[in-house]
């Protein structure tokens, strides 16, 4: 877990000046997202046809609520993708900005 979820989580007053949401909606939009992201990846995993057993591939280095959480992050501040980078313990070249900001939007 990241220093700022940890920050937030241990003082819950805090969430509304760093992300714009107070705790409880930050608690409520972080369950919806993650289970609406469980139905979307349920739905496409039953339309795939696999040659090769599911589960391999590449883990995300950031749980769903770290994700979220980054995504609120830079849309407060506009931060840059260095400073998330550093706040959220992965290389700001690092591909896993990009797609968690992308999957974001999605959602």
């Amino acid at each position: 877990m990241s220093n700022i979820v940890e920050y937030i989580h241990n003082n819950p007053e805090e969430s509304q000046r760093l992300l714009g949401l107070h705790y409880e909606q930050l608690k409520q939009l972080i369950k919806k997202a993650i289970e609406l992201h469980n139905q979307k990846k349920e739905l496409a995993e039953s339309k795939k046809v696999r040659i090769i057993l599911g589960g391999g591939g590449r883990k995300s280095k950031l749980s769903p609520e770290s994700q979220i959480i980054l995504t609120l992050t830079y849309l407060r501040h506009l931060t840059t993708f260095q400073l998330l980078g550093i706040q959220f313990g992965v290389f700001s070249s690092c591909s896993t900005l990009t797609k968690t900001l992308i999957i974001s939007r999605i959602l």
